[in-house]
């Protein structure tokens, strides 16, 4: 309640006593405005701080990663199948600090990496993260996106397909092997996978692309969306579908690893890198159909590695040198992928291959 005003002061009083009035009014309003300035600011930095905590929890937080999104690594990893072997998902295996760096007293592959499915970490690797071109490996990408661009596989798999003159020119061109399939001829669609994994075929494998999606620059586009599917395309662009070299042509052997593994879990696909040998179907150009090897399966299958290699497929071109990526199941049961670039002979590359497996698998 406001005091009565003293009617006994003077009027020099009485406006010192306003003056001081005054004074004490003002006082309280800065001493509350204080008060204001240092809640809003306390708050502030309370969620400045909320704001950095959140994000460097979820930089620092570890993560698993799976093909479609990004989930806690508190939560199981999701299984896939390859075959009757089931193995984590995703496309980013470990390195880890138990990771051996390989040299050239282990190997002759200038690039190399060995990866266990299992636990999803990299054994070993050699340069496996520089730029190289996959040559002919790049075929496993080209059976795999031409597969699921088919609706109906088992019956598309019969269906016939004609090579043209500019699927011969191609090859020819070019001075990519080929499966020797003519001008004109009309073969199953199956002829065509097979083709392009057994014999490394240019012909089958541009065939494949032309049934599969209309065009060579179609397929294209789609196999690089699949390297992006994958999580690969900071590092992998594709410009052919049979390996040349070409500048903008390149993965990494990690890369390469990671495409084989996607592959695998495709059943066609996996039957196709499995088999060692294969005759085409009869035709008037080839009465006796055309027989067809995987000649690594079929050189290392001999060979002391503790284990069985399933799949594989090699390359060459003279900037990858030899190379091959393969698939192997040690005596354990263990899963395990391989891909070496960049030596000087087919031999080379097995006995690489070989190495990596009797060495470092369990």
């Amino acid at each position: 309640m406001a005091s009565e005003p003293r009617y006994d002061l003077t009027q020099e009083e009485r406006i010192r006593l306003y003056e001081q009035q005054r004074n004490e009014r003002l006082s309280k309003k800065r001493k509350l405005k204080r008060k204001r300035f240092r809640a809003r600011f306390i708050f502030l930095i309370l969620i400045i701080l909320i704001l950095f905590g959140g994000i460097f929890f979820f930089r620092h937080c570890p993560v698993q990663k799976s093909p479609d999104s990004a989930v806690s690594s508190l939560l199981p990893v999701k299984k896939v199948s390859i075959g009757d072997i089931k193995v984590p998902g995703g496309y980013d295996a470990e390195f880890t600090p138990d990771t051996i760096k390989l040299s050239e007293n282990d190997i002759s592959s200038e690039n190399a990496i060995l990866i266990n499915l299992d636990s999803n970490k990299v054994v070993c690797e050699r340069d496996s993260q520089k730029i190289i071109c996959p040559a002919s490996m790049t075929k496993i990408l080209t059976i795999l996106v031409a597969t699921e661009h088919m609706d109906n596989l088992e019956k598309q798999l019969n269906d016939d397909f004609t090579i043209t003159r500019e699927i011969t020119d191609y090859s020819y061109e070019h001075n990519c092997s080929a499966v020797g399939f003519l001008d004109g001829e009309t073969v199953p669609v199956k002829d065509l996978f097979y083709g392009t994994i057994l014999k490394s075929g240019a012909d089958a494998a541009v065939g494949l692309a032309v049934y599969s999606c209309g065009s060579l620059e179609n397929f294209m586009d789609e196999m690089n969306k699949k390297l992006d599917e994958l999580g690969l395309s900071d590092t992998a662009h594709f410009t052919n579908v049979v390996g040349l070299y070409e500048e903008d042509h390149y993965c990494t052997t990690y890369d390469m690893a990671m495409i084989l593994k996607a592959a695998l879990q495709n059943d066609w696909c996996r039957e196709v890198l499995a088999a060692h040998t294969y005759t085409t179907a009869s035709t008037t150009e080839h009465p006796n159909g055309i027989t067809i090897s995987n000649w690594f399966l079929r050189r290392i299958e001999d060979k002391e590695s503790c284990g069985h290699v399933q799949c594989a497929k090699t390359g060459f071109v003279d900037e990858s040198g030899n190379c091959a990526a393969s698939y192997f199941i040690s005596d354990s049961g263990t899963p395990y992928i391989a891909v070496t670039v960049k030596t000087y002979s087919g031999w080379k590359c097995i006995y690489d291959h070989v190495a990596l497996y009797a060495h470092h698998t369990s």
